[in-house]
């Protein structure tokens, strides 16, 4: 459902977060090593989530990336939102363009309840509730 781009992105924004109360900011080849992924994926997906509002970035030698108050209490479905447009909740659990309620797929019916959950669940989560749990050391970012 979701781009391994956007995955990467929400895992980046927690990590954000993750130091807000720090109030530190940090540099592409650090959130990429942390959340072991491409510093070019990372590169390019943070600045469209800084174009987006979703994080921000200094530049200068005490530059890098950061997540506000306000930002860490955004739900998680304006991240998607960003890297991955809102039609992503619309799409085929099988890839097919034309499937909809009058011309299913053969999962439309089951996929549709738990895309539609998933969507919810995205936009009732905050960045901080996701954030919360890391800090405490009861979820990972990385395997």
């Amino acid at each position: 459902m979701l781009s391994l781009t956007c995955k990467t992105a929400i895992k980046a924004v927690i990590y954000l977060s993750s130091r807000f109360e720090r109030d530190e900011k940090s540099s592409i080849k650090e959130i990429a090593s942390y959340i072991e992924a491409s510093e070019h994926t990372v590169g390019k997906m943070l600045q469209v989530l800084v174009k987006e509002k979703v994080i921000n970035s200094a530049k200068g030698p005490t530059g890098g990336f950061y997540i506000t108050a306000k930002q860490k209490n955004q739900p998680v479905i304006n991240i998607i939102d960003a890297i991955d447009g809102k039609e992503v909740f619309d799409q085929c659990g099988l890839g097919l363009s034309q499937c909809s309620a009058t011309h299913p797929c053969p999962i439309h019916n089951d996929y549709k309840v738990i895309r539609d959950g998933f969507k919810t669940m995205c936009q009732r989560k905050k960045i901080s509730d996701l954030c919360e749990t890391v800090n405490e050391g009861l979820a990972y970012l990385v395997g």
